[in-house]
């Protein structure tokens, strides 16, 4: 089979898409992103403050009760610990609580041990080069506690009398505590936080949608002039988006008035030349002779001329007009139907799709497209034509569709496919005709962008399928 191959098309750059088309996606993708990124600062820097003010408050209870143990003990005569400290905590008094104390003698004549009632063991002590002193004679480590917990111990040797008597006071709390307190408060921040994220989330990206809803009826309203239900946007928009309406508006304006001034113009050539041709061809034909023959057959060709050039000069002023679309279904119904009337002998079928598909074009120009196809199939048809209509491909990038016309006559030899494309070239004489209807359904398949092709049919005969641009 001979194809016309369609008009050739600048290969595609491909670019990858590191964003997703919609603006309400990016908007609601970025700040959902934001408000991530902020909780997270937000989280961590409540939970280190918070981590902090504990540990800070858990070092100075430990010191103050350590004060507190420290004047409550004193020297007997006989040189042995006494006091009955009071600390203000029961936790000091409950067995393996984790918070004890304990009172030991260092200096030589100093005898008895103190120890809270919660402290049923020793909790063991770190030498002195594994945890020094410090210049107050304090140190603080960490060491594991009678009931298996961790322990924050705060230490310090003290002198008690005039005799310098030295005795080691320690004071412990339950460091594992601490650190589950802190587990619970980070985890309920983390849930707060996560609840107000979502809540924030979801009611920024309601505000952004509603936000963005003005562009949806500009794309709603572009979509009817697309469709050419509209002549012009149509709506109240915001001050933001209402200059690009306007400007878009006037746009719309401006190439109606071109293509209006294009027909005006065209017609206005076309009328001016029809009276002088014809007076041409009528005088030469009264002249008669060669003469009259030569002039009369090439005033014909001009007039056939002037209308093909001005006809294409129409279609190129407005082959990319966003107002002229045209649905194929119904038009194509209505000239099965008319053809079928006129040519009884010839049974004619069309199977419409399930969607129908606007043409982007001019419904004169789909017409004349679609009546010299059907005129040339029912012409050399024997008893059967049929029509089809669908997309060029499931997922057309171009935006094609084809209507494919088939019938069961003697069809086109491969090789004669392309000439017979020509204009005025006839295969078969014994038809009536003038050659142009396949030429003329070229030319102004060309115009807007599509292509023709020819080959053998299914049922026997010619298979014409057309291609044409379509608007989703």
């Amino acid at each position: 089979m001979t194809d016309v191959a369609p008009r050739a098309e600048k290969p595609r750059r491909w670019t990858p898409r590191l964003a997703p088309r919609s603006l309400a996606v990016r908007v609601v993708a970025f700040s959902t992103i934001w408000a991530i990124i902020a909780l997270i600062a937000i989280y961590t820097v409540i939970a280190a403050l918070y981590q902090q003010a504990s540990e800070r408050g858990f070092d100075s209870l430990l010191s103050a009760h350590l004060f507190n143990l420290i004047g409550s003990v004193g020297v007997s005569a006989s040189g042995m610990l006494t006091g009955s400290p009071d600390l203000g905590d029961l936790r000091f008094s409950e067995p393996e609580s984790g918070w004890y104390w304990e009172v030991k003698p260092v200096a030589r004549g100093l005898t008895g041990d103190l120890r809270s009632l919660s402290m049923t063991q020793d909790v063991p002590s770190p030498s002195a080069e594994e945890a020094p002193f410090n210049e107050s004679f304090q140190r603080n480590y960490l060491t594991d506690g009678i009931g298996g917990e961790e322990l924050e111990v705060l230490e310090s040797e003290f002198v008690l009398d005039q005799q310098n008597r030295v005795a080691r006071f320690r004071v412990m709390g339950n460091r594992s505590e601490l650190e589950r307190e802190i587990d619970v408060f980070e985890w309920r921040l983390f849930t707060y936080l996560s609840l107000f994220g979502i809540g924030m989330i979801a009611i920024n990206a309601a505000a952004i949608l509603l936000g963005l809803r003005p562009l949806g009826r500009v794309r709603e309203a572009l979509a009817k002039v697309r469709e050419g239900t509209a002549q012009r946007l149509r709506g109240t928009f915001p001050t933001e988006i209402e200059p690009l309406a306007n400007e878009t508006n006037a746009l719309i304006e401006n190439n109606r008035r071109i293509v209006e001034r294009s027909r005006t113009q065209v017609g206005n050539l076309a009328h001016s030349l029809k009276t002088p041709l014809a007076v041409l061809i009528n005088e030469a034909r009264a002249l008669g002779g060669d003469k009259g023959k030569i002039i009369a057959d090439q005033a014909t060709a001009m007039q056939s001329q002037l209308e093909h050039y001005l006809q294409r000069a129409r279609i190129a002023a407005q082959r990319d007009s966003v107002v002229y679309r045209t649905p194929v279904t119904p038009l194509l119904q209505r000239m099965v139907r008319v053809m079928a009337k006129l040519n009884a002998g010839v049974s004619v079928s069309f199977a419409p799709p399930a969607a129908d598909i606007l043409f982007a074009g001019e419904r004169e120009d789909l017409e004349e497209i679609v009546g010299n196809l059907l005129d040339n199939a029912m012409k050399w048809a024997n008893r059967r034509v049929t029509v089809s209509l669908a997309p060029a491909a499931p997922r057309d990038e171009h935006g094609m569709f084809a209507i494919t016309i088939e019938d069961d006559g003697p069809g086109i030899p491969e090789d004669k496919a392309r000439e017979v494309l020509k204009r005025g070239r006839r295969l078969d004489e014994s038809k009536p005709g003038t050659g142009l209807g396949l030429a003329i359904v070229s030319d102004l398949v060309s115009e807007y962008g599509g292509a023709i092709e020819l080959g053998r049919a299914g049922i026997g005969g010619l298979k014409a399928v057309v291609l044409l641009r379509r608007v989703e």
